[in-house]
């Protein structure tokens, strides 16, 4: 089964912009688990213009599914995570004033670094997971930090799909097929729609996990949240 984790950083997007509680990022997530989401996904960054520090700590406290807590590994990120200790931190290698994760690690060249990180994490009993592009290159280096899983940055399948979708999706299935000889869980994100990810998931059904957010929640002015969720484990269906 691929899990579906719902990104709720939009929702605290929407908040902040006229500032309150409304809507309420803590009811949202929890709805979210409500209509059959599998996990919460935040992204905390450094000017907290979306998900806030103290909304990464109420959450915590809240939910019941798998938490998972993205970001580059600054040292205040580091220290709230293992605050939270959520069930996977997943480590983004996004600059401070990136609007959005554009890029996987070069995990060789950042090898010594991962691996100081990994292990901190691993040993508060957090699982890491590392953003990655399809270079199987930085899979093989993923492993050699100790992380236990990847996940795939999919914004270049999601743009080329419209294009062909074969050409799109041959890179990743080369590279989920790399995660498994390296013995590494796989996770996907980024880009991710309702068009996109059935195709995704039939051609590499051992996914672990899907984090999906912007789409997911631009297709709940629509659908409705509980519609949405539903159509989008659909496509994860077996």
């Amino acid at each position: 089964m691929t899990k579906l984790s719902v990104n709720i950083n939009k929702i605290a997007t929407l908040r902040n912009s006229r500032g309150g509680d409304i809507p309420n990022v803590v009811q949202v997530a929890l709805d979210c688990e409500r209509f059959g989401a599998q996990g919460i996904t935040v992204h905390p960054r450094p000017d907290e213009r979306h998900i806030r520090y103290a909304d990464v700590r109420e959450l915590k406290s809240k939910i019941s599914t798998e938490f998972n807590i993205e970001g580059n590994p600054v040292p205040e990120f580091i220290q709230l995570v293992k605050e939270v200790k959520p069930a996977q931190v997943t480590l983004v290698p996004d600059a401070h004033d990136a609007i959005t994760s554009n890029a996987g690690w070069d995990t060789k060249k950042h090898l010594s670094f991962l691996r100081e990180v990994v292990k901190e994490f691993k040993n508060d009993g957090i699982r890491v997971s590392i953003f990655v592009d399809t270079d199987v290159t930085n899979i093989e280096y993923a492993a050699e930090s100790g992380a236990d899983r990847v996940e795939l940055y999919t914004e270049p399948y999601a743009v080329n799909f419209y294009k062909d979708k074969q050409a799109a999706i041959a890179p990743f299935v080369n590279a989920a097929e790399e995660s498994i000889r390296f013995d590494l869980g796989l996770n996907a994100g980024h880009d991710l729609n309702l068009d996109n990810l059935a195709f995704l998931k039939q051609n590499i059904p051992w996914l672990l996990e899907v984090s999906i957010g912007h789409a997911l929640i631009a297709d709940a002015l629509y659908l409705g949240l509980e519609e949405t969720i539903k159509q989008y484990k659909e496509r994860l269906a077996p």
